[in-house]
């Protein structure tokens, strides 16, 4: 009677257990999915906003599904205020300083992490230093250096830099990344007769996609979204960036300002690093914890 007793107890405690692990769970996912909207209908009032006239826009209370649906307002974007010529501009940037960050910044990091030499530490002390400096410090010096190279209303002082692992952030990211990577796989590369830049190419560089991931996506993002670079050497409008072509959207006058054209260009240079995000994502969030195999 009393082990009757006690399995009928421990099987109501067992299901009171799975009761409030089942409420809780679906009270977590309630606050997350409601939290989840508020962080979305910015997002989706931008995109509600880019299918409208202008005189739609700042209707209220908000009409979330435009009638009709202008989807000549990308068509506009695109044409008559070249944003097809802005795109092009910001890859033209984007795309060789990702490569130049990657490749110079995990060589650096390589060095800092595996090569062993007087000063190394506080060479990266040095680096580390480099990241509290604020970029208004260091704009007027690079300005008249870029200036005397004749490099102002170019790309180059947007794309060179990189190449010299221009990045403090990165090279510590990278570095913390290639400590935990076992020294044994290292150590047998060089029993096998592989040199050090061989050990960097084919042992440490597969093995770092998730930090490499993360780097790639932080610096595709900062130079598309950049707009104080461009401000400052670009002088063409034919070399304007994404940035800079959706600043000029805004005029003057706001009320003269086509806030439907300006959210359709929003949409434009919000979405490729969004796409870019949800297709790295696994690597990315990797790279971000910083994980490594272990010896």
């Amino acid at each position: 009677m009393a082990a009757s007793n006690a399995s009928a107890i421990a099987r109501r405690s067992k299901q009171t257990a799975q009761v409030k692990r089942v409420v809780g769970t679906a009270f977590a996912h309630l606050v997350l999915t409601v939290v989840s909207i508020g962080f979305a209908l910015p997002f989706v009032w931008m995109i509600s906003s880019s299918l409208k006239t202008q005189a739609q826009v700042f209707i209220f209370p908000p009409r979330w599904i435009p009638r009709p649906m202008l989807w000549s307002n990308y068509a506009e974007l695109l044409g008559v205020w070249q944003f097809g010529v802005y795109i092009r501009n910001s890859l033209t940037i984007a795309v060789p300083s990702l490569i130049g960050a990657v490749l110079s910044c995990s060589l650096a990091a390589y060095a800092f992490a595996r090569l062993r030499g007087y000063g190394r530490n506080v060479l990266f002390a040095m680096v580390l230093v480099t990241m509290m400096l604020p970029y208004p410090v260091t704009m007027i010096p690079l300005f008249l250096l870029f200036k005397q190279l004749g490099w102002v209303n170019t790309y180059l002082p947007m794309i060179v830099p990189s190449f010299f692992a221009f990045g403090g952030f990165y090279i510590f990211l990278l570095r913390q990344f290639f400590l935990g990577i076992s020294p044994e796989l290292s150590d047998a590369a060089k029993i096998d007769g592989c040199g050090q830049f061989g050990i960097y190419w084919r042992i440490i560089m597969p093995l770092a996609k998730p930090a490499l991931a993360t780097v790639a996506l932080f610096d595709f993002m900062g130079n598309w979204n950049d707009l104080l670079g461009p401000l400052i050497y670009i002088n063409s409008m034919s070399k304007y960036t994404l940035a800079l072509g959706l600043a000029g959207l805004r005029a003057v006058r706001s009320s003269m300002t086509p806030w439907h054209l300006l959210m359709a260009g929003s949409i434009v240079v919000a979405l490729p690093p969004m796409i870019l995000f949800f297709t790295a994502q696994k690597l990315f969030i990797q790279g971000i914890v910083v994980t490594g195999i272990k010896g």
